[in-house]
């Protein structure tokens, strides 16, 4: 990705110098744990990791949107006294939903600008590039037009922009990781209150692994509904026994033992995966609290057996990577990360003996699947930033 000044000297050739230009960077985010649990008001436990977006941009006198997008070396523009059309390329389009949600909810006073973006978030990857590029894009709305709107709200219109703009009903897991997450700290999410605190992840003895297994979500939004349905039915029926409950959230392990029962056999199981998951995200929240690295590492590798056999959103290439992490003891833990059916899985590993787990992952991976492995080094990054 380009630097923040290679960003600025891209935007005064493109749209010149002068006037005062602002800088905004967001990251991506890993899923350490807690998976399918956002829309299910659940728990999540994610990091923001050092891959981002970075937007750089002025002010206009008028209400027009000039976007420049240096990793496609293309350019759009829109008018926010004009309707929505979804005609610009797709990039443009998480920028131009995210500037018209500040204007709905800035009562029309938002002013035009331009701007010149880049990224190196992997794309289709379950590593949050779109929530990465809403809320940079929100962040420099937010500073140009001087609106000193929270991060909560920020992030909420992020997410609100990929309701109604981009057609995408996401949870709010991923804009929140984004804009809220801290240096050396995983961050603890209750979906449905929005209540979140700062659990410590000062990785020193370890690193976390972004392992891009390379194949892509073909069938993700499809299997998303299909899942999310799911879960729906299996409230609408538990709730005739558990009067009251709304999400899946309000159903304890030991409830869903008693009257798992009354579920057809899919939905029983789709329906155990957010329960337990749930409640393994909380036993994480409570190892990292204590420092216990391995029983974080334990509760990973238990994720994924779950999304494996019970969800059932993952795919031969993450079951191969799960299975040779198991096998290597330079791993603590491992499980696939995001919406599944391909992209990504994420690790802690052991700093010693890294350079020989990455080929021996590498080599085992290629023999097994035919694809190429890419790994990613990173550690728990700070969330969104005006920068320098």
């Amino acid at each position: 990705m380009a630097t923040v000044a290679e960003t600025r000297d891209v935007f005064e050739e493109v749209f010149g110098g002068g006037g005062a230009i602002i800088a905004a960077k967001a990251p991506g985010r890993v899923n350490l744990i807690g998976e399918h649990t956002d829309y299910n008001d659940g728990f999540v436990l994610p990091m923001a990791i050092s891959h981002g977006v970075t937007i750089v941009g002025r002010l206009r006198e008028d209400r027009k949107v000039r976007l420049r997008s240096l990793d496609y070396g293309e350019s759009a523009e829109f008018d926010l006294d004009e309707r929505y059309d979804a005609r610009g390329p797709r990039w443009s389009q998480y920028v131009e939903g995210v500037a018209r949600t500040f204007d709905e909810e800035y009562d029309g006073e938002i002013r035009g600008l331009e701007a010149a973006l880049t990224g190196d978030v992997p794309q289709g990857s379950g590593l949050s590039s779109s929530a990465a590029l809403e809320v940079a894009a929100g962040l420099l709305i937010d500073e140009l037009n001087g609106l000193g709107t929270g991060r909560v709200e920020i992030a909420l219109f992020g997410q609100k922009a990929e309701h109604y703009y981009l057609g995408v009903k996401c949870g709010i897991m991923d804009q929140f990781a984004s804009c809220l997450c801290r240096e050396d700290h995983a961050l603890f999410l209750d979906c449905r209150s929005l209540e979140h605190k700062h659990a410590p992840l000062k990785l020193r003895d370890e690193v976390a692994l972004i392992l891009d297994s390379g194949k892509s979500r073909g069938l993700a939004d499809s299997k998303y509904n299909e899942r999310r349905a799911a879960c729906e039915e299996g409230v609408r029926i538990l709730s005739g026994a558990l009067h009251g409950i709304q999400a899946l959230r309000d159903v304890s392990e030991s409830q869903f033992e008693e009257f798992s029962g009354l579920l057809p056999d899919v939905v029983k199981r789709r329906c155990r995966h957010v329960v337990t998951e749930n409640q393994r995200t909380l036993d994480s929240m409570q190892a990292l609290l204590k420092g216990d690295m391995e029983r974080f590492g334990a509760l990973m590798f238990a994720s994924h057996e779950s999304l494996r056999f019970d969800y059932e959103v993952s795919c031969d290439e993450l079951d191969v990577l799960n299975e040779l992490a198991k096998e290597s003891p330079a791993v603590i833990g491992e499980r696939m990360t995001g919406a599944g059916f391909g992209g990504c899985a994420v690790a802690l590993a052991r700093r010693d003996g890294l350079d020989a787990l990455k080929a021996y992952l590498s080599e085992e991976y290629f023999k097994k699947t035919g694809r190429r492995l890419k790994i990613y080094e990173t550690s728990p990054a700070r969330g969104a930033a005006i920068v320098d």
